[in-house]
């Protein structure tokens, strides 16, 4: 991005300083600092509510407060929006009660409340698990001291969570500065709509535009980690102190209201999106069979998209895999500096938006002549997966790495078995679980990767992801309903048994 910026035939200072990139730029980070905030709130509120209070049927809200993870951006922004038009399942409910209700989601509102309403669990998940490991002694203290509930959680119950909330809002806040979806639905021109909107007939500024949305991200992620670090350390020194279980809150009168709260935000991000989907869907099937209109889509526009999405996934998972894990090794057994040094570019990889890298990869394709012949192949899109999702193997990695005693390996190597001997009898079966959760997670994300598919994948090859796109784009919304559906039920299988389940704020 830098070379092209560089080379380019436009003043890189004039490009960067102009005011169709300042623009975007400003929009971009007044959406990701009002999401942030908001998703902060949101999903702090819940883990309190979920896991420190008497709440009715705690358990259950614990279980599907975060699973609006299961939608991509862009096909719960397209369900909102085919809700509320004429013939969606909530304009015809309105009208039947004489209601005119006229609603279009757009612009920074509309752009704010989807990205909010399916990213908050990404504040949700840290923040629950911090409150479900603190212990009550603070609590205790203050409320002898004569604290009240609302002054214990602002003075004692916050300052213990404040890092989770930052870390979780500093990744919704990358989340969104990288989001294009949901915002091109929206009609919201961040700077991810106009790189792609920009990519063919003005080259200069859209890798101009890339070159800023790459230095926020990274600057975003420089952010998170000294967040992070910060609350390890505070992490270490208050988690030694006291031994007695996490207090819960009586809530009293404010039952009715809490539950009333939890199962709106419930049933606005996770129920009616499915509901209104499922409504087109149905529409379109019975409009097929009752008035003889078919489908704009047969069975082979669904498996197609469907087979290649999973294969895909499949490959892209086994590859970042086997990348990340030799890393993993120099980092858990070695302490390696190489291997610190390429665990920060795997990492950084990560933070770098995906139409980015996408952008990226077909600039070299096309003008580097040793790459020229991989242009509109499938190992640029492999490539492109892995280098933005890799990271998401690596932690796991290291984990399963660390599970393998060295005893075992020094066994293994007294009676006489090689490098590579120890490394599939002894070292992979141990490894199995860390290394299928850290697959699993690339698969979930390739699966639902947009932008890069988009730009990057050969002619003719549609996933799942790329489907629903132009379905939604000529605005067949009965097919896009049904192809949302499949992607939906995949991702909530894999949500669940990769994410949901194992979450701390569930033991």
């Amino acid at each position: 991005v830098v070379w092209r910026v560089i080379g380019g035939s436009t003043s890189p200072i004039a490009l960067l300083a102009s005011r169709r990139t300042l623009e975007p730029l400003w929009r971009t980070i007044q959406l990701a600092v009002l999401v942030s905030a908001s998703t902060a709130v949101l999903g702090t509120g819940l883990a309190w509510l979920t896991t420190r209070t008497d709440i009715p049927l705690r358990r259950f809200w614990r279980i599907v407060v975060p699973l609006p993870l299961v939608y991509p951006s862009f096909v719960g922004a397209a369900a909102f929006i085919s809700g509320l038009t004429p013939g969606g399942i909530v304009n015809d409910l309105a009208g039947g009660l004489g209601i005119d209700l006229s609603i279009r989601l757009h612009g920074l509102t509309g752009a704010w409340l989807v990205l909010t309403l399916f990213t908050y669990p990404y504040v949700y998940l840290p923040v629950a698990a911090r409150l479900t490991a603190l212990r009550g002694a603070f609590e205790e203290n203050a409320r002898l001291l004569g604290d009240g509930p609302g002054r214990v959680f602002a003075r004692v119950v916050l300052p213990q969570v404040w890092s989770s909330i930052a870390a979780g809002s500093l990744l919704v806040f990358l989340y969104t500065v990288s989001d294009f979806g949901a915002v091109h639905l929206m009609r919201f021109e961040t700077l991810t709509q106009t790189i792609f909107r920009t990519r063919l007939f003005d080259r200069d500024r859209s890798f101009a535009l890339a070159l800023v949305l790459l230095v926020l991200a990274l600057l975003v992620v420089a952010a998170e980690r000294t967040v992070a670090r910060a609350g390890q350390r505070r992490g270490a020194r208050l988690d030694v102190v006291g031994e007695r279980r996490a207090l819960v809150v009586p809530l009293g009168g404010w039952t009715a209201p809490a539950l009333a709260a939890t199962t709106s935000v419930v049933g606005v991000a996770l129920v009616a999106p499915a509901v209104s989907l499922a409504d087109w869907g149905l529409f379109g099937l019975l409009r097929a069979r009752r008035d003889g209109a078919p489908l704009r889509l047969d069975w082979n526009d669904v498996l197609g998209p469907t087979w290649n999405t999973v294969w895909i996934s499949v490959v892209t998972a086994l590859v970042a895999v086997a990348v990340v894990l030799p890393v993993a090794y120099l980092l858990a057994r070695h302490r390696s500096r190489l291997g610190e040094v390429v665990n920060a570019v795997v990492v950084a990889g990560f933070a770098i938006p995906g139409l980015v890298v996408a952008l990226s990869l077909v600039f070299w394709t096309m003008h580097a002549s040793p790459f020229e012949f991989l242009i509109g192949s499938m190992p640029v899109l492999v490539f492109a997966y892995v280098v933005h999702f890799g990271a998401q193997a690596m932690r796991t990695a290291q984990v399963a790495v660390g599970t393998v005693p060295l005893r075992m390996d020094d066994a293994a190597r007294l009676l006489g078995a090689g490098r590579l001997r120890r490394l599939t009898t002894v070292d992979l079966p141990l490894m199995a679980p860390g290394l299928a959760a850290g697959a699993g997670l690339v698969m979930l994300s390739t699966m639902k990767e947009l932008p890069a598919t988009l730009l990057a994948s050969p002619i003719g090859f549609q996933t799942l992801a790329t489907q629903i796109w132009n379905t939604y784009e000529a605005l067949f919304l009965p097919e896009t309903a049904i192809l949302a559906l499949v992607l939906l039920g995949i991702s909530a299988a894999l949500t669940w048994l990769l994410v949901v389940r194992h979450s701390e704020h569930l033991r």
